[in-house]
Parts: C-alpha cells; sequence; structure tokens
C-alpha cells in the first residue's frame, strides 16, 4: 500500500483529535503509528490513552514548552527553535528505518508558520518518505505548497466556540 499525505488544517477544533482518531483506526488494523509533537506543553487525556496502546501507537513529545511563544524573549525563542528542530529531526530518522506505517506531524504547521522548521525541510522530508508511510499533518495555515502537495486536506472551520464567551478549556473534552 502507498503512503499519502494528509493536513488537517484551520482554524477549529479537532485537528489533532482527527489525527488521533485516524491513528486509533490504524492502530486497530494492525499498523504501528508515531505521533511527534510540535509546541505542545500541556498534558491532554489522550496522551494517557496513547501510552496504553505502546509500542505500536506511540506519542513523542520532546521537551514541554512551559509558556506561551509570545510571552518569551529572543533566547528563548532560539532555544524553542533547536527542540522544535530536534523533534522534526527525531521523527525523520525513525521514519528511515520502516518499523512506523502513520506519521502524525502534530502541530507542524505551527512550527512552520513561527519559522522553527524550515518549510523547505518539511517539503523535502514529504517528497522523500518511505513510500509505504502515510503521513498527517497538522496545524493552522498550511502553506500552500504543502496543500498542493498533500492527497487529502481538510479545512476545519471554526463556526462557534466555547471560549468566546469565556468559558475555559475543560478537562477532558478540550484537554
Amino acid at each position: 500500500m502507498q503512503g499519502l499525505v494528509h493536513i488537517y488544517t484551520g482554524n477549529g477544533k479537532g485537528k489533532t483529535t482527527s489525527a488521533i482518531g485516524l491513528g486509533i483506526r490504524a492502530y486497530g488494523r494492525g499498523l504501528k503509528v508515531l505521533m511527534v509533537q510540535f509546541l505542545k506543553g500541556t498534558e491532554t487525556g489522550e496522551m494517557k490513552t496513547l501510552q496504553k496502546l505502546a509500542p505500536d501507537f506511540q506519542l513523542y513529545q520532546g521537551q514541554k514548552i512551559k509558556k506561551f511563544t509570545w510571552e518569551m524573549n529572543e533566547n528563548e525563542l532560539l532555544e524553542l527553535k533547536e527542540v522544535q528542530e530536534k523533534i522534526f529531526e527525531y521523527a525523520i530518522k525513525e521514519t528511515i528505518n520502516n518499523q512506523w506505517d502513520l506519521l502524525i506531524l502534530d502541530e507542524i504547521m505551527g512550527a512552520i508558520s513561527m519559522n522553527l522548521i524550515p518549510l523547505e525541510n518539511v517539503l523535502q522530508f514529504i517528497q522523500s518518505k518511505p513510500l509505504h508511510l502515510e503521513v498527517v499533518l497538522t496545524g493552522r495555515n498550511a502553506p500552500a505548497r504543502l496543500v498542493d502537495l498533500a492527497d487529502y486536506v481538510s479545512d476545519i472551520t471554526c463556526v462557534k466556540h466555547p471560549m468566546e464567551k469565556g468559558v475555559p478549556a475543560r478537562k477532558g473534552i478540550e484537554v
């Protein structure tokens, strides 16, 4: 089976959840899934579930982020860039040995849009990925060049969100 490329983008809720759903489907059919998260710092409910699916569904986060990027000074942003580049290098290294069938690059669009990972590097990876590898990329503002390269693109739109009424993220629903 030839692996295809999926993008879940847009300003709506559910990009990561959709990627995990596809990962669960793949896992349920005996495929091995690696989910690599960029720019994530909080513990979420799905992390606890995914840990139970190891070793055939693994989640890799690298170093946790302790504050929002707009709160960071120049040195912290440089350190963040290094961490995100290492996470991307880890994902590439892991796919070279062909042990994974599905790779989820969660929130990679944010890392690209903040110039923490060069778009060219992501494009090069997608174009040279192992033939069987299915790849999912998530995050807002997917670059047009990635959209052109992808086989599936879902734009998840926010029509209404409780945050607009001041409702904070709820444990088990949003986190």
